[in-house]
């Protein structure tokens, strides 16, 4: 057994019973009521209760439980959870009711998981800080004059205050590994169409992914494998490998790991010294252990994060025409349909959502697609091709999760830009459809591999715990 998996932990005290599952998850909801990191949009206490009830029955009766049941987690407020809220932290979907459950959600509950919270982020995934929200923003759990990161703001702090075993976020262009980053836990971005996405709010459909955040690689490596597979719900999904646990016992082969990093990550004239400086010393101690690590050349940053941003700015804007107040969300009335539209549409978005909108609107316009979005979707080529090329001479690329340190509650507002350029070492990958994990070394390190590579990177993440 890993001894820093909180899974398994909570997995053998059960068994044991020195741990009633009710009292675990009473805690655990009694701890999100009293913390003031706003990290709850709506609570399933009730819910949460009556499962732990019949797990703490099943286990007096002697019968065997699974590792999964009765453990407590967190999902982000955009997943679908049939019965309950889920708003996407927005005041257009404040009252709606989930018709069904997410595929993902529903391996984990079929597992025996227990849900406590829809957790608080930024608006359908609009941001980088969680201070995008129709809830008020999330306070990071190491400091609450911080941001938490975001979009999955509120997953990552319940992970690392403890209030969650572990917490489901989505990653569009960064939105998992960011938040991991800023509050020193794991997150992954798996390969995509690893996890299904049904019964994920859109934002960005061609880099959507689900994963996991969590304290440990191994509750990262048990998650991942619950969620995983091919679903008829999404045409996107592949069949992958399940992560077997010898990944963090046996001993690596000689020449196992090739690393790389790329030159216009570190230096860049964005990114903070410190982080520079920490980003090398890493580098030094990984060579010193015998392991090749080349420097890469690629793009630079600002051409990333501006070929991201139209894309996913063009399928969020297509994605939130549904929104009208007619099929979903709260309805205002003007003085005719074309006033309604406007009216509702103007009210309940915020202004960085409606920023998105706009700008997605205007890159599919006659007139600006032939020059914007088809020019970003040949860029996008050329990085894809690119990542093909350079996963031919190493299996692993390690970079900073961000170029500069967590910033104030506030900060960010004041300047968009710096939000979304925030994002520069994180929608590359997103870009590519590639695995990538967050590693709470520093401010926050990414390990990335080729396509279906997960077992190699979390392999390579545990190795690294040994030599930082």
């Amino acid at each position: 057994m890993m001894t820093d998996s909180e899974i398994l932990k909570i997995h053998n005290a059960l068994k044991t019973g020195s741990l009633s599952c009710s009292d675990l998850i009473a805690g655990k909801i009694g701890a999100i009521q009293k913390s003031s990191n706003n990290t709850a949009n709506f609570l399933l206490e009730e819910m949460a209760l009556k499962m732990a009830s019949a797990v703490d029955n099943k286990i007096k009766k002697g019968e065997e439980i699974g590792v999964l049941e009765g453990v407590p987690f967190g999902l982000k407020d955009v997943y679908m959870l049939q019965g309950f809220n889920a708003s996407g932290s927005s005041r257009f979907l404040k009252n709606y009711i989930s018709p069904y459950t997410a595929t993902a959600i529903k391996k984990l509950l079929d597992a025996g998981a227990i849900p406590l919270v829809k957790e608080n982020c930024d608006c359908f995934g609009h941001g980088s800080t969680s201070e995008n929200t129709f809830f008020g923003p999330v306070k990071n759990a190491l400091d609450e004059n911080l941001v938490a990161g975001g979009s999955s703001g509120g997953s990552a702090v319940n992970v690392a205050k403890g209030f969650t075993a572990f917490s489901i976020g989505g990653d569009t262009g960064g939105s998992i590994r960011q938040p991991a980053a800023f509050n020193r836990v794991y997150g992954l971005k798996p390969t995509y169409g690893r996890i299904s996405r049904f019964g994920l709010m859109a934002y960005a459909s061609s880099t959507d992914c689900v994963g996991p955040i969590a304290r440990s690689l191994e509750d990262i490596r048990i998650i991942t494998n619950v969620m995983s597979g091919k679903d008829s719900g999404d045409s996107t999904t592949i069949d992958s490998v399940p992560i077997s646990d010898s990944i963090f016992y046996e001993e690596a082969a000689d020449n196992e790991f090739c690393l790389g990093y790329y030159k216009s990550f570190i230096e860049n004239e964005n990114i903070e010294e410190k982080i520079k400086r920490d980003f090398y010393d890493m580098i030094g101690k990984i060579r010193k252990k015998g392991i090749e690590v080349k420097e890469l050349e690629f793009f630079d940053t600002n051409v990333l994060v501006s070929t991201y941003y139209v894309l996913a700015m063009a399928e969020t804007a297509s994605n939130l025409a549904r929104l009208d107040g007619t099929s979903y969300g709260e309805r205002l009335v003007g003085e005719g349909i074309k006033d309604d539209y406007a009216f509702t549409r103007s009210e309940n978005f915020t202004d960085e959502t409606k920023r998105r909108i706009v700008g997605g609107t205007q890159v599919l316009s006659h007139g600006y697609s032939e020059g914007i979005y088809k020019k970003a979707k040949i860029l996008l080529r050329e990085i894809q091709s690119k990542f093909q090329s350079d996963f031919s001479e190493v299996n692993l690329i390690i970079s900073p999760v961000t170029p500069n340190s967590t910033p104030q509650i506030g900060e960010s507002l004041k300047d968009p830009l710096l939000m979304y350029l925030s994002d520069a070492y994180t929608v590359g990958f997103s870009l590519g459809g590639l695995p990538t994990l967050t590693c709470p070394f520093g401010q926050g390190i990414q390990l990335t591999a080729g396509k279906n590579k997960e077992a190699l990177i979390l392999k390579f993440a545990n190795y690294l715990k040994s030599i930082i």
